[in-house]
């Protein structure tokens, strides 16, 4: 029975290290090189790239998929890096910014200009096309006509 107890134990270390990987700011060589969110407005200020905002949560299901698939895809990792200044938020970890734009629901992306300033938001999953789709919408500023 204790030998059973220490499996499980060890089993869920193991699985929360897994679960939470996936949304370190490791910014691995190829992948999407993600800022905090202070860093982010200050390097977009600087540079006068757009802000894209990803706010996720460890026990966020589709947060994870979203991490696993979209986020891995080597067009929007490309296309993120080059257009804008990404940045991952925890929004348990920092509820205050989430209250600020008003998260509902995860995962919640955010897009804001090089001032700071809100230009839109999505609710939910994207898969990885659909997700390039709405960055090349907002890079290229189709939301103004």
């Amino acid at each position: 029975m204790r030998n059973a107890l220490i499996s499980f134990a060890a089993a869920l270390v193991c699985l929360l290290i897994t679960s939470t990987s996936a949304f370190a700011l490791d910014n691995a060589p190829g992948g999407i090189q993600w800022k905090s969110y202070q860093e982010g407005v200050e390097l977009a200020a600087s540079s006068g790239r757009k802000i894209y905002v990803n706010f996720h949560a460890a026990w966020c299901k589709y947060c994870t998929l979203m991490a696993d698939t979209t986020f891995q895809s080597k067009k929007v990792i490309a296309y993120l890096n080059e257009n804008f200044v990404p940045v991952r938020v925890d929004a348990d970890r920092e509820k205050e910014l989430a209250r600020k734009y008003r998260v509902r629901g995860l995962p919640y992306s955010l897009f804001l200009d090089e001032n700071g300033t809100q230009i839109s938001f999505m609710n939910g999953y994207l898969d990885a096309d659909t997700f390039l789709q709405r960055l090349q919408f907002m890079a290229k500023e189709g939301y103004k006509q």
